[in-house]
């Protein structure tokens, strides 16, 4: 009876000396609106593009999932402000020399992308993911790799099955009854960290500062009416397990 109550203290110890710097190191990132729009520094406590908790929740989905024959890895995590700017930019670009102009370029964009300021992979708990057994002639991270004949279809089903045993929830599903983005099979969120964060950003209302800088391209076309739709139909339509 000693030893086994020595024991546990010993690893109660060691649990608490290794999880408390990581948790005061995680809730001090997370602070204020820096973190929340994706520009403050993250890369000190990031591990594989999310904060602690939600890693080491992760570490243990993805090793239950390889003893079942499916190798979940991470092709996308934490993404800075700059980065999702640079993304933004890029496809306006592109879709202007398409001639795709105004509004309809902004529309275009935000099927998929979302304005810099307000992607949740600014948050540490938002991941892509594919499974690494299998690399297509072609784009990872499109609806038909994760569809019943799909190369990623062993992986989706699995999440589908286990994933919210770890926390983690599908963000945009293909309800017919949801709006804004289209449907992304790779997308999860950590749920336990993410709705906290969602809601921080909303009542701070950062989405109306967002087309203050003046090098994010197309922000003549986004005035309070779009960010109004843009908030209902993009931010706030996310799967019914993150509401």
């Amino acid at each position: 009876m000693i030893k086994n109550n020595l024991k546990h203290y010993i690893v109660n110890l060691i649990l608490f000396f290794f999880i408390t710097p990581i948790i005061y190191s995680q809730n001090e990132a997370t602070k204020g609106d820096l973190f929340l729009t994706g520009k403050n520094d993250l890369k000190e406590i990031l591990k594989s593009g999310l904060l602690p908790e939600a890693y080491l929740k992760f570490k243990q989905m993805q090793n239950d999932a390889k003893k079942e024959g499916v190798e979940i890895q991470i092709v996308s995590g934490y993404r800075s402000y700059q980065k999702q700017k640079d993304i933004w930019n890029n496809k306006y670009n592109k879709n202007f020399e398409n001639e795709i102009f105004g509004i309809k370029n902004i529309n275009r964009i935000i099927q998929y992308s979302t304005l810099p300021g307000t992607s949740r992979h600014h948050w540490g708990t938002d991941i892509d993911i594919i499974d690494k057994r299998f690399v297509p002639n072609g784009d990872l991270l499109i609806e038909k790799n994760y569809s019943e004949n799909g190369i990623y279809s062993q992986l989706f089903s699995w999440m589908k099955k286990n994933s919210k045993k770890y926390g983690f929830y599908l963000v945009y599903d293909n309800s017919p009854k949801r709006k804004g983005f289209k449907f992304e099979p790779w997308h999860y969120s950590y749920k336990p960290l993410s709705v906290i964060f969602l809601r921080r950003f909303i009542e701070g209302g950062l989405l109306f500062k967002i087309t203050q800088d003046s090098s994010l391209l197309g922000r003549q076309f986004i005035d309070n009416f779009f960010l109004e739709s843009y908030l209902k139909e993009n931010l706030l339509d996310v799967s019914i397990d993150l509401k």
